[in-house]
């Protein structure tokens, strides 16, 4: 899928090195154990002290290089507030690390917190669970056992984090060193994705709800089977438009900054749509799920790849339902219990 020429004002800083966005902005880019290699934090001068935004997956690696930072960059300096974008193990990973380093608060939407704290405590009661909704996707034996056979991988990603935090809300306002910060939340990627912009700065931390390079991993979870999380990320991106200037420099969660926000939310969602068209014709015939691959990434995965299947499942399945909520494709399941789905119109 083409993307849309954006402009790149920094040069590709190495893994584990911090780079200054604009004085009292560091981007640190967090090493990370896989394919995707690194997840972008943020550290941002307060009055006392210096607001990280997002932390890194909880690993030795990690606490090296924040170890690193807090010595060689920060230089003794506090710590002041830790913000979680989301819940996902890259971002939040080491926040109670860091909140127990420095005893300071903790700052997410309700809902990643929850959901994070949730999926802590009943990671290992979600199996049986899981092991159905990948059945009823199409996975074969091989596949659900090899999920069998490695999960419960989040807990050892994941520090435990503090009893309490403060709540993030949509359109707040966070005065962190003399500039407002908007909270802005979204969906789709998770269900309360914080993003924040400060219009004086024009400065606009994306997270993962837009990315310049890829697109967002929007997936179906398999504790709410039916939702409709395509329909929730695109909404957000209208609604990131709406609010917030396009001279701002996005800051990401992954690949580099860059200038073009407005042009890159029309590129993403004309990217959609056309996948939807795509889709659509695909469903002249019954398919499952694992069926649509090709359509959606224009590359084969195989039921030995791993979490590459699993987020492809997850978004095969949330195009899918985004189309049924709109009325255009139907769902049935056959004595095997695996779903399929058709075209009602194109």
């Amino acid at each position: 899928m083409s993307t849309v020429d954006l402009e790149y004002p920094f040069q590709k800083p190495e893994r584990g090195s911090v780079t200054e966005v604009i004085p009292g902005v560091l981007w640190i880019r967090m090493p990370l154990p896989f394919r995707l290699d690194h997840v972008n934090l943020w550290l941002i001068r307060d009055d006392n002290g210096w607001v990280v935004v997002d932390t890194g997956m909880f690993n030795d690696v990690a606490e090296a290089t924040w170890e690193m930072i807090l010595h060689d960059v920060l230089k003794g300096e506090q710590i002041t507030t830790v913000i979680v974008t989301h819940m996902h193990a890259d971002h939040i990973g080491m926040a109670g690390w860091l909140v127990k380093r420095f005893n300071c608060q903790l700052r997410m939407t309700g809902g990643e917190y929850r959901g994070c704290q949730d999926l802590l405590m009943l990671e290992e009661t979600m199996l049986a669970e899981k092991v159905g909704f990948y059945h009823r996707a199409g996975w074969n034996q091989e596949a659900l056992s090899n999920l069998q056979n490695n999960y419960g991988a989040f807990k050892s990603m994941v520090h435990p984090l503090p009893s309490t935090f403060r709540q993030l809300a949509d359109g707040e306002q966070i005065l962190i060193g003399g500039n407002d910060w908007q909270v802005i939340v979204g969906q789709g990627h998770t269900v309360e994705h914080a993003c924040l912009y400060c219009q004086q700065l024009k400065l606009f931390i994306s997270g993962d709800q837009v990315l310049p390079r890829i697109t967002s991993n929007v997936s179906v979870p398999s504790h709410n089977p039916e939702s409709n999380p395509m329909g929730g990320w695109m909404m957000t991106l209208y609604k990131i438009k709406r609010m917030v200037f396009d001279n701002v420099l996005v800051l990401p969660a992954h690949n580099e900054c860059f200038n073009g926000l407005h042009a890159r939310l029309e590129n993403l969602l004309n990217i959609q749509y056309h996948l939807f068209s795509d889709l659509l014709l695909f469903l002249r015939l019954p398919r499952r799920s694992i069926d649509v691959f090709q359509c959606l990434f224009g590359r084969e995965i195989t039921m030995s790849d791993g979490i590459l299947l699993t987020m492809a499942t997850g978004e095969s399945l949330a195009n899918l339902n985004y189309l049924i909520v709109s009325g255009r494709v139907m769902k049935s399941q056959d004595s095997f219990g695996v779903d399929w789905y058709q075209a009602t119109r194109l």
